[in-house]
């Protein structure tokens, strides 16, 4: 059985598109490792990329060129200077000269050496090939980007094969989930952590846990603080700076944890509650529009949802919550994404929105319920809530940037969130007719049945039915 981590989920990268960005780079990276194995990278005169399907049709507006040459310059998305992307990619069309992996300078034409193919792949909607040109002859490797940042090769799952390892609790299905729960009296994060420990000590998955909730709510407080328009060409004001402004009270603080303390400090009404949420989604996702760096959960494009979930937990719901907290939420958000993963798709391109932000929707909804108290049953009922109310959902964004109706569908997506937690913590998980491996399944055969058109192609909805002049 396959084993997706936590870890795998929940990524560290660079905006504005896991499947279309973040995959890219990390396909780059990967035939970079190839070529080194085959003991060809310092032979090579020429790299031709080739993309394919909902890459090539949303590729510029995701900045998929951009990615494709960050990764195959060796820049890392985890540790790379925002602020130094622009003139990295600037310098490559100017002197048409790339460093591949920082090491071995060959000539590059960023009009010539990416092209853009809109024909499909069969394996998946996203592809990337890669060709590399030395002495008379040539290396050719296929890449696929499934979502959430995951690359694979044809017939690979792209999850981390760990055949030495054995599991205390394996898990594909929800209902597994449910049976460990039940005979070994353990919540949901309980079990994923016994999991996780496998892999790495309990120091390690602590502080990479804090690692990510921190890149969260420093991308909230940069939203937050951040007013402008966006990058790309539809002119979209940034809208988190001013609620963030109407709302945030005369408290002083000069950090991001010191922000969050403040804002227990204000007052708090029904509507508050909703601005706070929507003002923290919109930010993270107006800083994965312009190349920011996020957290992919289970995507860049659904980003906003679980940190705005979990800040409101943390900044309205308890005050008193500590890292216990911040790590379980997070535990149980990447457990359930994992099980959404394994049972159908977290790729907009092969699924549509309901992949993206109604995963991430799920995923927050059962980490807040358990937050909240909810038993493993009631957990497993808010995820089925969220996606239920998210099924069928297209893909379909403006000019092919993830920003029209990327970036609200995030606010939308954590308040149903919110919802879907409250309904299953003050239900009888027994009367439950839907369990969430029949949604799961029943989001895949939506997904199957989807027109092509709603799948991150922009080729429909919003995308063809509003021009450009109106933006």
């Amino acid at each position: 059985m396959e084993f997706i981590s936590v870890f795998d989920m929940l990524k560290i990268g660079v905006g504005p598109s896991s499947s279309h960005t973040l995959g890219p780079w990390r396909a780059a990276e990967k035939f970079l490792a190839e070529l080194k194995e085959e003991q060809l990278l310092k032979k090579i005169s020429r790299i031709k990329t080739d993309l394919y399907g909902s890459l090539s049709l949303t590729g510029k507006g995701h900045a998929t060129d951009f990615a494709v040459l960050l990764g195959l310059s060796g820049q890392d998305p985890e540790t790379i200077a925002i602020e130094n992307i622009q003139s990295i990619v600037n310098k490559i069309k100017t002197e048409n000269k790339i460093s591949i992996a920082n090491e071995h300078s060959i000539g590059f034409s960023f009009e010539n050496d990416i092209v853009f193919n809109k024909n499909f792949l069969p394996f998946h909607a996203n592809a990337i090939t890669f060709t590399a040109h030395y002495e008379n002859s040539t290396y050719q490797s296929t890449f696929y980007s499934i979502g959430g940042g995951f690359v694979v090769k044809e017939n690979n799952t792209g999850a981390k094969k760990k055949e030495d390892k054995i599991f205390p609790f394996p898990i594909e299905k929800a209902d597994q989930l449910l049976e460990y729960c039940s005979s070994s009296n353990k919540k949901i994060s309980e079990i994923v952590f016994e999991n996780e420990k496998t892999l790495r000590s309990e120091e390690e998955i602590n502080k990479e846990l804090i690692r990510i909730w921190e890149t969260m709510l420093e991308c909230m407080y940069i939203g937050c603080h951040t007013e402008g328009i966006l990058p790309g060409g539809l002119n979209v004001k940034r809208r988190a700076f001013d609620i963030h402004q109407n709302i945030k009270g005369d408290n002083k603080y000069s950090s991001p944890e010191e922000w969050l303390q403040s804002i227990r400090k204000t007052k708090v009404t029904f509507r508050q509650i909703f601005k706070w949420v929507s003002c923290f989604a919109l930010a993270v996702n107006e800083v994965n529009a312009s190349l920011g760096r996020v957290v992919t959960a289970p995507t860049n494009g659904s980003a906003g949802v679980i940190p705005a979930v979990l800040m409101y937990y943390l900044v309205i719901e308890n005050h008193k919550a500590s890292d216990k907290h911040i790590k379980q939420f997070l535990l149980v958000a990447g457990e359930i994404g994992s099980i959404f993963k394994k049972g159908s798709t977290i790729s907009a391109a092969m699924g549509g929105c309901q992949a993206e932000i109604g995963v991430s929707s799920a995923m927050a909804a059962g980490a807040l319920c358990e937050l909240f108290g909810g038993t493993p049953e009631q957990v497993l009922m808010a995820a089925e809530i969220a996606m239920e109310h998210h099924l069928g959902l297209t893909c379909d964004p403006i000019k092919g940037l993830v920003q029209i109706p990327c970036i609200e569908r995030n606010a939308m997506g954590a308040i149903k969130a919110i919802n879907a937690a409250e309904l299953a913590r003050e239900t009888d998980a027994k009367n439950a007719i839907v369990p969430l491996d029949k949604v799961i399944a029943t989001m895949w055969e939506t997904a199957k049945d989807m027109n092509s058109k709603f799948k991150e192609t922009s080729e429909g909805g919003l995308a063809v039915a509003v021009n450009l002049p109106d933006c």
